[in-house]
């Protein structure tokens, strides 16, 4: 079976991988939260590129309770590979944050993703070759001043990885984080050219990612061969900083 549920399907890295999976022949649930309008484009697109696979759109916000969540994620039909796109930040001074956003940072980047495994454990275990996929960040290493929070975030995702992969690698279900350095998503809208600039100057690749570059390493992993790979943390920064 090939039906992934890629949550954040409407951000600029979830669309790419979005885009490779149906075009590597796998049905998907695309999720969303306040983009109901793109996630409906690429449904509408996908079914008519792709007519022997399914897509549907999902709706969840990462902030609901639990008991919302799950009971949204028990109607969907089984899947075999989770890919966690979704993902917020707040670039500010630790002082300067309220302790609703370091909550709301934590919960949507790390506490309910680990939480959503663990429901739908039992659905990736009936197959033989399932797959869950984190966005992380490089920043989750070599963690940075001003997104201190979002930085712990994202180390929790790779340090949780690590030991849940250990539980499950007996069944062919393989766990990692993929961990993007600079991408060129709406993300970084915040900065001006200048600090972009300034930025792809220290890479050694000489650009930002795109999103393709992320997506190519999700097909991979998904690969039935890509079963001895697993609690790893795969850096994808054009040699930037690790």
């Amino acid at each position: 079976m090939k039906r992934a549920l890629i949550f954040g399907s409407t951000g600029g890295i979830g669309q790419a991988i979005a885009k490779q999976l149906a075009a590597d022949g796998w049905s998907l649930y695309l999720h969303y939260d306040h983009n109901e309008s793109a996630a409906q484009k690429l449904q509408k697109k996908f079914s008519q590129k792709f007519p022997k696979q399914d897509f549907f759109t999902l709706k969840l916000s990462f902030l609901d309770s639990m008991k919302d969540i799950k009971d949204i994620l028990a109607t969907i039909f089984p899947v075999n590979a989770l890919i966690f796109a979704q993902g917020i930040t707040d670039y500010n001074f630790l002082k300067d944050q309220d302790f609703a956003t370091i909550d709301k940072i934590m919960q949507v980047n790390l506490v309910v993703p680990i939480k959503i495994v663990s429901f739908l454990e039992n659905m990736l275990l009936k197959y033989d070759h399932s797959r869950i996929i984190f966005l992380g960040s490089v920043y989750g290493k070599q963690a940075s001043a001003l997104e201190s929070v979002y930085s712990a975030s994202k180390g929790g995702l790779s340090a949780f990885s690590k030991g849940y992969a250990r539980e499950v690698a007996s069944s062919h279900l393989t766990v990692n984080v993929l961990a993007p350095g600079a991408v060129d998503t709406p993300m970084n809208n915040i900065f001006d050219q200048d600090t972009l600039d300034e930025v792809k100057s220290e890479i050694p690749a000489g650009r930002l990612a795109q999103g393709s570059d992320v997506a190519y390493w999700v097909k991979t992993l998904l690969s039935e061969k890509a079963d001895y790979l697993t609690g790893q943390t795969i850096y994808i920064d054009g040699g930037w900083l690790v």
